[in-house]
């Protein structure tokens, strides 16, 4: 299991563990997504500089 798919699945278990309403579902797919970004940053498969704009030849 690569790191992008612990930090999906780390991030989805939170979401599920920190809500208890009605926006349970939102709130489940945000925490999923930032799991998936932390995941693939630390796998090297994306680049926070060109997330954030901030390209390596500037």
């Amino acid at each position: 299991m690569t790191a992008t798919q612990t930090g999906l699945l780390a991030g989805l278990v939170l979401g599920l563990a920190a809500t208890g309403g009605f926006t349970a579902f939102l709130v489940t797919l945000a925490v999923g997504v930032i799991g998936l970004v932390v995941g693939r940053v630390l796998d090297g498969q994306l680049d926070l500089g060109d997330l954030l704009g901030r390209g390596r030849d500037k």
